[in-house]
């Protein structure tokens, strides 16, 4: 018979945050962390302690040998926290005892101690899993954690499921020769460009369902906006009323993350110099009048008309600031011939489709809309585009047998973090890129 586990594996320590957050002032605790920081005052010694989430200032009085102890040593603390305003956080904790768990082979290849780096990107990406225990570099990645747990806690309380889906793959969901292909077996298969095959499937099921996973697109790019392998926060619900529907629940979760962000990450908001948007009302454009009214007031010409370029982007986001006052702003009804065979056409004029894009200041962070969902009319869109409906069997599958109205969205996180952070690079926002030229660390 199995012996009933009882305590917990981390009941002989306690959480630095508990520590800062006044929990056990007066009372002797033992915490673990990194020496993130040291600085001998003679006589005293402040040491700065990292935990997963903060810091806490550790203050070692002349009967606690200081002299073998180094930055990133590991080590068991045991004191007792008192109030100090001073302090990261208002309170220190005054040491009884330090114990040194293991010590670097090596001495650090930059100050990960300073409040900023100032590294050149590649520098930076070479040496990611030492830069990241950087105090701003780590904020950045907290920021990330909180919108990744602020769409999970939006869907799961409008009744979606999370669903995981494959990323080897029979054929592409978006078409196209950016899609990284590889032998599986001594068949041809290929890395996903988007869940959106399988998501739309599992609306059948379980008639809402999201996903947050990696992507990957074969583009031999090189710009601040791209990447090889990104994270996607994906959903798809069914019975719609209208494609508005998904740009009302992008809405709910943009105001619950901002929330989140403002209420529980303020160190990391303050570290990184945030400004929180207002995500109170989003306006909305058609495609054809953002494009007008950005060529009319930034004396842009409109050189393609079917799609947004990276500059029209920008100045579409500088005019809902200056004239929306919204950082954000949802671009609706692209043409079709911009638009994935599943894209449902606007039958009021199927030049369009009922789809959308979110910008955030000056770039597209959200791509999503309505799904065709009658069997003959995809087939129908396909033939008319020159595919083979036979190629796409499993998918066609629910169509045959039976979709309600449904579409979704896919929510680049990379770009998302990147532009709330104020990050030139989208790089930055990513623990480890991949790139043209990056395969590791």
């Amino acid at each position: 018979m199995k012996e009933k586990m009882t305590g917990s594996p981390t009941h002989f320590f306690t959480d630095l945050s508990a520590v800062i957050a006044g929990q056990y002032d007066g009372q002797p605790v033992t915490v673990n962390g990194m020496v993130h920081s040291l600085h001998n005052m003679g006589g005293i010694t402040f040491l700065t302690l990292r935990g997963p989430k903060t810091v806490l200032q550790c203050v070692l009085g002349p009967d606690v040998n200081s002299q073998e102890i180094g930055e990133e040593c590991a080590v068991t603390i045991v004191g007792t926290p008192r109030k100090e305003p001073r302090a990261p956080g208002g309170v220190e904790l005054a040491v009884q005892s330090l114990t040194v768990l293991s010590r670097p082979a090596a001495p650090m290849p930059v100050p990960v101690s300073k409040s900023k780096l100032n590294l050149n990107l590649d520098t930076e990406l070479s040496l990611r899993p030492i830069v990241l225990r950087n105090l701003q570099e780590r904020s950045i990645f907290r920021i990330q954690d909180a919108l990744c747990r602020a769409f999970r806690e939006t869907l799961h309380g409008l009744g979606f499921t999370e669903v995981h889906t494959p990323k080897i793959v029979l054929a592409g969901a978006e078409g196209g020769s950016n899609i990284f292909r590889l032998d599986y077996f001594g068949r041809k298969a290929f890395l996903g460009q988007s869940p959106q095959f399988y998501k739309q499937m599992m609306v059948g099921v379980y008639e809402r369902v999201f996903e947050i996973a990696p992507v990957f697109r074969a583009e031999k790019h090189s710009t601040a906006r791209h990447l090889n392998e990104y994270t996607s926060m994906d959903l798809e619900m069914g019975f719609l009323n209208s494609f508005e529907d998904i740009m009302e629940v992008e809405t709910l979760f943009l105001q619950h993350a901002m929330a989140l962000i403002k209420d529980e990450y303020a160190d990391d908001v303050a570290r990184l110099g945030i400004e929180i948007p207002d995500v109170n009302f989003i306006p909305c454009l058609r495609f054809d009048e953002a494009k007008r009214l950005a060529a009319e007031k930034y004396g842009r010409p409109i050189r393609d008309p079917y799609d947004l370029e990276p500059e029209e982007e920008h100045n579409i986001g500088r005019y809902a600031k200056e004239e929306l006052g919204s950082d954000f702003v949802f671009i609706t009804h692209y043409p079709s011939k911009k638009r994935p065979f599943y894209a449902m056409d606007d039958p009021e004029d199927p030049k369009f489709t009922l789809s959308f894009d979110l910008l955030f200041r000056g770039m597209e962070v959200t791509t999503g809309g309505q799904r065709v969902h009658e069997y003959q009319a995809q087939v129908d869109k396909m033939l008319a585009r020159d595919m083979h409906p036979e190629e796409f069997k499993s998918y066609l599958m629910i169509h045959k047998h039976g979709m309600p109205p449904h579409g979704g969205l896919g929510i680049g996180l990379e770009r998302l973090t990147a532009r709330l952070c104020g990050l030139d690079n989208v790089r930055y926002a990513c623990l480890f890129p991949r790139d043209l030229s990056r395969l590791e660390p």
